[in-house]
């Protein structure tokens, strides 16, 4: 017997974003935060995820401006870096965890290869959208550069997936980026990911043409 599902793909996705918006309230969300946080509970087919998602004042408006600069985007790791979409962006992101210094380095001071990729990052910090979406340690450490001076990135998404240091990570984001002067985006909890990570960018990128729902 043959199954019967929807193959159009436009149908498919007005279909998911007409459910997100009668499974999840909204209400306290603007236009651009709405579209943000419905591509969150998309990726990862959760719809209680929109309660935890976090927005600091301006952070939509300082991601969508900086993408549309053509900034330099950072990520943590390749997966984060793949799910971006190509085609709405100038030049390729950037993600350093195989980079030839970065395992030497991990190894000669003990840390994970996401904190030692993290010293490629000071070149392009300054006026940077940074994607952390695996590594609970990379936003720790992001945390402390910045407290230690290093440029400030335009924004950072902040969605580390996991049980050791996740959650801890994203409500240290959280509780610190104000006095750090921080636009963020970040999923509170242990939920959180690549993918998410990504669609969160994706979404950002959207806003930029049009691309509502």
């Amino acid at each position: 017997m043959p199954f019967e599902y929807e193959i159009d793909p436009v149908r498919i996705e007005q279909e998911s974003f007409r459910q997100i918006r009668a499974l999840c309230d909204l209400s306290c969300f603007s236009h651009e935060e709405a579209q943000v946080a419905m591509r969150i509970v998309h990726s990862l087919g959760m719809p209680q995820l929109a309660g935890q998602v976090r927005f600091s004042d301006q952070a939509c408006q300082a991601g969508i401006d900086a993408l549309k600069g053509g900034c330099d985007i950072l990520c943590d790791v390749e997966m984060v870096k793949q799910g971006v979409t190509k085609r709405m962006i100038e030049r390729a992101p950037l993600c350093f965890l195989n980079h030839e210094n970065t395992a030497c380095r991990a190894k000669s001071l003990g840390e994970t290869r996401s904190m030692a990729a993290l010293e490629q990052w000071r070149p392009y910090l300054k006026n940077s959208v940074v994607l952390i979406g695996n590594a609970p340690t990379a936003l720790f450490r992001l945390l402390e550069m910045l407290q230690q001076g290093a440029d400030k990135p335009a924004l950072v998404v902040g969605m580390p997936v996991g049980f050791v240091g996740a959650a801890e990570s994203k409500a240290a984001l959280w509780a610190e980026h104000q006095r750090l002067g921080l636009e963020c985006i970040t999923l509170l909890g242990r939920e959180g990911g690549s993918a998410v990570t990504a669609a969160t960018c994706n979404a950002l990128l959207r806003c930029i043409r049009g691309e509502y729902y």
